[in-house]
């Protein structure tokens, strides 16, 4: 869907009418409206651009209760194991729920008492500098730090995604900028060099205001929810993944995009925090010394399956702020630590990590660390209620799996 999704901030809809009964001297039934199913909460994210966003199933990913990084799974059994709890609330919410069914690209009846909130009206006129035929019909998101219209230019459908008022006032204003300012640059890199997946079209954009106008793409979000409670099917599981390789395997000019993550700072600010021991942040080095001849991989970024749309010609990648050149499997890496009630899903992007030898195994094992630090970092807060808190054992639990994936492989070099 079009939602401000992923990495952490420095310190996630419509009724048919049934045809008349012919009169024979009897009115025919009424219709029935159909059921509205509500839009499930949105859970929050890790990013800077909008603070959004675990584990039930273990990963079981090889053989003999091993996963394919060649590491046990932690045991069945723990308390609430059976399903995965919802993330928290985001600071946005889609204001009108789509029909069951239904594609997301449609438009609803225009709301006006939504479009008339005060931080909506300042977003709509920075739209209309750039798109005075902007007609807006809904409002997708109105959150702290991006607001998103849906509208019309002419009989096109679009999206406008601006920068919240409310952003100003914010102690991450300057990173919030310099993401939005960095989203317009990959769309409009993506003019000059079109990428083999589908993305929505740019339309305008203004640099200076934050005001992004992009194609309204038809299709359903993959997830609602940062780490779903109900996976994608085996088959929209394996479209996505291979539209996330086809886009790791691009090769667009070196200078298109740049170097998205720092590893060392980032292996460094989760070691002074205690996230990483002093043997942690050693493995990880250790591995990303035998990796500086290894070439850098274009990666979405926030590669979350509520940032792809399943849409009648496949998936389509949106929210575009965190694109760049990562190590090799930052996507894979991604998806795998949202997917863990997904053990069929996580055997899949193991199996996919492996696939280009040793150091991309390598690569990806730092990318996972890296990532589920993050996760932990974003969920394990104070006041966290009894489902979160077993979320965060999860999280701790895939982490470490991971430390230990990494000593393996720190030990076979």
């Amino acid at each position: 869907m079009y939602s401000s999704a992923t990495t952490p901030t420095p310190t996630a809809s419509r009724p048919a009418l049934r045809p008349p009964t012919a009169a024979t001297g009897r009115p025919g039934p009424k219709p029935v409206p159909p059921a509205v199913r509500p839009t499930a909460p949105r859970g929050a994210e890790g990013r800077a651009t909008d603070t959004r966003v675990v584990p039930t199933g273990r990963t079981a990913l090889g053989p003999a209760g091993r996963t394919a990084l060649g590491l046990r799974a932690p045991e069945a059994g723990l308390p609430g194991a059976g399903r995965m709890p919802l993330a928290r609330q985001a600071d946005g919410q889609v204001l009108r729920a789509r029909r069951p069914g239904q594609p997301g690209g449609g438009l609803e009846r225009i709301d006006p008492s939504a479009l008339q909130t005060p931080a909506v009206r300042a977003a709509l006129a920075g739209v209309s500098r750039i798109c005075p035929a902007f007609t807006p019909r809904q409002v997708l998101r109105e959150g702290s730090r991006h607001i998103l219209v849906a509208g019309t230019i002419g009989r096109a459908p679009v999206v406008a995604k601006c920068l919240a008022p409310q952003a100003v006032r914010s102690e991450y204003f300057e990173q919030l900028v310099a993401d939005f300012h960095h989203e317009v640059a990959v769309y409009r890199a993506f003019v000059r060099h079109r990428p083999p997946v589908r993305l929505p079209r740019l339309v305008a954009a203004d640099h200076d205001r934050c005001v992004l106008v992009m194609e309204r793409v038809p299709g359903r979000p993959a997830a609602r929810e940062r780490h779903p409670v109900n996976a994608p099917t085996p088959g929209e599981v394996r479209a996505l993944l291979t539209a996330v390789r086809t886009l790791n395997l691009w090769r667009p000019p070196t200078d298109v995009f740049q170097q998205r993550l720092d590893y060392q700072v980032e292996i460094a600010r989760y070691h002074s925090v205690g996230q990483l021991t002093d043997r942690d942040a050693g493995d990880l080095r250790g591995l990303l010394h035998g990796l500086g001849s290894t070439p850098l991989q274009l990666c979405h970024g926030d590669a979350l399956l509520s940032n792809m749309l399943l849409a009648p010609s496949g998936p389509v990648l949106v929210d575009w702020e965190q694109a760049g050149w990562y190590l090799p499997g930052y996507d894979l890496a991604v998806l795998w630590s949202v997917l863990s009630g997904d053990t069929a899903a996580r055997r899949q992007i193991s199996q996919l990590a492996q696939s280009g030898g040793t150091l991309a195994r390598d690569a990806f094992l730092v990318n996972l660390v890296l990532v589920l630090m993050r996760e932990i970092r974003l969920y394990d807060v104070p006041g966290a209620g009894e489902e979160q808190r077993i979320m965060i054992r999860r999280l701790y639990d895939d982490a470490a799996l991971a430390r230990r994936a990494v000593r393996a492989a720190v030990g076979t070099r």
